[in-house]
Parts: structure tokens; sequence; C-alpha cells
């Protein structure tokens, strides 16, 4: 029997996440939002592009949660993105209970599924869906850093004119201006980027990273990126339903690691068929701590403004 995934909002991320699981045939998969016809449309028309792609994966888009019942992995990206004038609060107190409303719905239907959270701000949403599903922190995982991480080694490959295959690099943090990509741990074909480009350089490429999203937003000017967010949650969906034991930098509840306890942080996890089979410690320089325990502040004042 093949897996399901059902993807909570069928906007640009959530259609093409399905757009990616398909292809891939990795899963069937159910495209779920309160508009209605535009899941309908958009899963009937990914579906009749499944001969051509010579994949057998069923699409299907609806308004009703009772079609995503029993679903392996729930993708949720759900939410409003900031408009003109909003404050941050704003925004978080709306997603939040956008988060309430699917993540009831989800685990009435789907009480054994996996939850991966990439709604925006996308830490304290990550955390705020771990304490409304009462599921255990293994099954419920940000999307952050397999994207930031993508960006980090984009910007290093087109630096160094290699190719992206050879490139690994390391983001740790929360998703956003406090995010911490770790050079020392960024390797290509093994070697250290530290050794193949001067300080100077690193630290353009570290900021490039940090602003990704916002590079993106300025050139579309009316909405933000969506096909790497969505080709990273695709990775996560593969680990989980090939039982890769992939090690791949995911937003993660802490309970002490890294020194930090009852936040949802960007830390490396081994990603299987149980959700988060690990949480990777790493030893980090003061500096790097540093920038880790910033990051994680920045995310306790998100989830304290929704008190999660």
């Amino acid at each position: 029997m093949r897996k399901k995934v059902t993807i909570v909002g069928s906007g640009n991320v959530g259609a093409t996440a399905a757009h990616w699981i398909a292809s891939k045939e990795l899963a069937d998969v159910v495209l779920i939002d309160i508009i209605e016809g535009v899941p309908q449309g958009k899963g009937l028309d990914l579906l009749e592009a499944m001969p051509i792609e010579k994949r057998d994966s069923f699409v299907v888009g609806t308004n009703d949660y009772a079609d995503t019942a029993n679903s392996d992995i729930v993708v949720i990206t759900a939410g409003i993105p900031r408009k003109p004038g909003m404050s941050r609060d704003d925004l978080l107190n709306t997603n939040y209970k956008i988060m309430s409303d699917v993540v009831g719905k989800v685990v009435q239907y789907s009480p054994h599924c996996i939850l991966i959270v990439v709604s925006n701000p996308l830490d304290a949403m990550a955390q705020a869906a771990y304490k409304l599903s009462g599921f255990p922190r293994e099954r419920v995982v940000g999307m952050a850093g397999v994207l930031d991480s993508a960006r980090f080694r984009t910007f290093i490959a087109q630096e160094l004119n290699v190719s992206v295959e050879n490139v690994n690099a390391f983001v740790l943090g929360g998703h956003g201006d406090t995010m911490v990509p770790l050079p020392r741990y960024s390797t290509v074909a093994g070697i250290p980027i530290t050794e193949l480009m001067d300080k100077t350089t690193l630290d353009r490429l570290v900021q490039r990273t940090r602003d990704g999203g916002a590079e993106i937003v300025k050139y579309l000017k009316t909405g933000s990126a969506y096909y790497a967010p969505s080709a990273a949650a695709t990775e996560m969906v593969e680990a989980i339903l090939k039982d890769k034991k992939k090690i791949l930098p995911c937003a993660a509840y802490l309970n002490g690691e890294y020194g930090i306890k009852g936040l949802y942080v960007g830390v490396p996890v081994k990603l299987g068929a149980k959700g988060i089979e690990q949480i990777i410690e790493i030893k980090l320089t003061p500096e790097e701590k540093s920038a880790l325990d910033k990051s994680a502040a920045a995310v306790k004042e998100l989830v304290a403004v929704i008190n999660v």
C-alpha cells in the first residue's frame, strides 16, 4: 500500500510540495485548503500530469479533513504572510489561531502521523503544533535548516564555481535573521570552506544566507519563495518515508541539548521512519554557542506572545 501525505494549504508552497512529492512517486497526496475549488483544481491538474511523468501517484484536492484520514505525514503550510502595517504579534496571533484549527483536525483524523511544519514564524509555529497536538517531540519537526543550508550551499557553489553536489553546509538556530550558518562545518568535497575562501567572502555569503528569503521577496514584490521551501519539505518527507536515517538541520524541540530547554530551535537531527530519531549534538566554539543562544532567545520571545 502506498504511503499517504497530506499538505495543508494549497498556496504556492503547498501546491509545489505536492508537485515534488507526486513527481518523485513518494506517496499519494491530499491537498487540503479552506478555499473551495483551489485544492480540487490544483490536485486534478497534478493528477493529469502523472501519465506524462510516468508516475502512479494519486493526487486529490479537498476541503474536508475526512479525506486526509490515516495520513503518514502531514505537511502544514497554512497561514497568512505578514501584510504591510501588520505587527509581528498580530501575525503570530492570527497564524496561531489557524494552527490551532488545523492541528485539532489533523490529530482527529491522523493520530499517528508525523507533522512537518512550514508555516511562519517557523520555530514558534512548530512549538505551537507540538503543544496543540500532544504528540511526542519526535513526531513534530519544523522545516527551516534544510532550506537555509540549501541557500548557503548554492552561494558557496557559485562563489567557488563547483558542483552543488560537492557542497555540504551547516546552518543552526531559528529560521530568520538570527540563524547561525557554521562555516567550520561546511565543506566542499570534504574540505572546510574556511580553507577555500577568505573571511570577508565567507561573511558576505553568511549574510546573504540570512537574507535569503528577503532577497526573493524583494524581487517578487507580492509574494515569497516557494520552489526551494517546498523542495526542502519534500527532502524531509522522503527521509521519513524511506527511513533514510538522514542527518538534516531541522527545527526540533530541545530538552537540554545545546543547553537549551523547552524550545524549538534548528539543530542537526537524524530523520527516519519514526520522525526525529536522534538529535545530533556538535561541539560549538564560544562564539557559535553565543550566536545559537541569541537565536534561541529570539524564538523564546515569539513563543511568549502566543503563550506556548
